[in-house]
């Protein structure tokens, strides 16, 4: 397929990053990549689309990737999946014949091993600068969602209008289920079977990057999982801190241990990031040497440093979150600097991902959560008009209209952006700057 015309249908048919920011999927696509990797690597604890997903499409993922490969030229494609994922294995050995440029990366059962510049040097050796992009590295990464995505909008001519989730935690029926964008949270748990504790808590995204949300929120293409917690889990009341009594306690008991810094990731990649750094400089309002603050820009927000390594309980990823977000406010941008070497000890200071389930108190929560494929009924959506980075889709239906489902309900604006569709058959009841609802008739 022609470049400029795989660009268009990705734009047009509304295919983001199925998880993380939502990166639009055309903008991704570029003919200086020698390299694509496939990111079936579950980058968060607990969560099961991609595995389960890829066990039965696995025909309609590879050859999307191949037509991927194909159009931007790339000599070389890795298909990166976790050793125990032996179902999704087993099905991408039943296709991976047809393409002789694909392989498979057999990937550690390690947090954060879905993180792109992770994924990408444990597949390649290659290390993306800091604040860089991967096609800087000749790669681009889609996860497997967002790959079969690309295949029904290239293909198949169809838009995104579901996305897969699964849902987990206090809840008697685990599952993995496609469901209509927009529709609400508490619709998509009531597919898990019955609630097992009093006034849950839905996490949403993962319980490492994950946010807090309302029972009435609304999926989006991003949306990975929602974890149905007690009110009294220890990922909730973390979540629930403030953050100015976070500082005060990195000010009165942090031990100087720097496990953050020995821990993260990406300082062990040879970024600058180095948490240790930013909580003695923070907690003792030291600003004379400003790196410890700009080098916040390089936190990828994995949350190790917070939610493993800390010996104290304190939350340096909180903590270099709200700073970043005060500099970006400000204006003011990250440096641009080099990477230093690869940490001689990366090896040894990677986070299983068993361990931190126990860690984090989620172990009685790892079931299975198998794949039900087929779309559930919904009345009514809400469809977001920016469920992605860059502009919002400007809306082409009005109150009243008629649409049917697939329909473009929203154009993609100039720049960065792309289209939105109708995900029923229904009745524009309302449309403001920032979602359009439909409801079903």
């Amino acid at each position: 397929m022609e470049f400029e015309k795989l660009q268009e249908k990705l734009r047009m048919g509304g295919v983001v990053g199925a998880g993380g920011a939502g990166f639009p999927s055309y903008a991704k696509l570029n003919k200086n990549a020698d390299t694509i990797i496939l990111n079936c690597a579950e980058c968060e604890p607990l969560l099961q689309p991609h595995r389960r997903l890829i066990t039965v499409h696995a025909d309609q993922i590879l050859a999307g990737l191949h037509l991927v490969a194909e159009t931007v030229g790339a000599k070389q494609v890795y298909i990166g999946v976790k050793k125990t994922y032996s179902k999704a294995i087993a099905a991408i050995q039943g296709e991976i014949g047809k393409y002789p440029e694909m392989k498979i990366h057999y990937l550690q059962e390690v947090y954060p091993m879905g993180d792109e510049v992770v994924l990408i040097y444990e597949c390649t050796g290659r290390v993306v600068r800091p604040g860089g992009l991967p096609i800087e590295q000749g790669c681009i990464v889609y996860n497997v969602e967002t790959m079969y995505n690309i295949y029904r909008a290239a293909v198949e001519d169809k838009p995104v209008t579901f996305k897969y989730l699964t849902v987990i935690g206090e809840v008697t029926n685990p599952i993995t289920v496609p469901v209509s964008v927009g529709c609400t949270f508490e619709s998509v748990v009531a597919l898990a079977g019955e609630l097992t504790c009093k006034d849950p808590v839905y996490f949403v995204g993962g319980p490492m990057m994950g946010s807090i949300q309302p029972h009435d929120g609304r999926v989006t293409k991003e949306t990975n999982a929602i974890l149905v917690l007690p009110q009294d889990h220890p990922i909730v009341m973390k979540k629930r801190r403030q953050t100015s009594i976070d500082l005060k306690r990195a000010a009165s008991i942090c031990c100087q241990c720097e496990s953050c810094t020995d821990m993260c990731p990406r300082h062990e990649l040879g970024h600058p990031i180095d948490p240790a750094r930013f909580m003695r400089s923070a907690s003792n309002e030291d600003f004379q040497n400003l790196n410890p603050f700009l080098n916040t820009f390089f936190c990828s927000g994995c949350g190790v440093c917070e939610m493993y390594a800390c010996p104290q309980d304190l939350a340096p990823r909180t903590l270099i979150q709200a700073y970043k977000n005060g500099l970006r406010g400000a204006g003011v941008k990250a440096p641009r600097v080099e990477a230093a070497p690869v940490g001689e000890a990366r090896e040894f200071r990677k986070v299983p991902e068993a361990r931190l389930m126990a860690r984090l108190g989620l172990s009685r929560y790892d079931l299975p959560a198998p794949l039900d494929d087929e779309l559930q009924p919904e009345t009514s959506v809400r469809v977001l008009l920016r469920q992605h980075i860059g502009a919002p889709a400007i809306p082409v239906v009005k109150v009243g209209d008629h649409v049917e489902y697939r329909q473009m309900i929203a154009k993609p604006a100039d720049g960065l952006s792309v289209g939105m569709h109708a995900s029923l058959p229904g009745i524009v009841t309302d449309v403001t700057d920032t979602f359009i609802r439909i409801q079903k008739q």
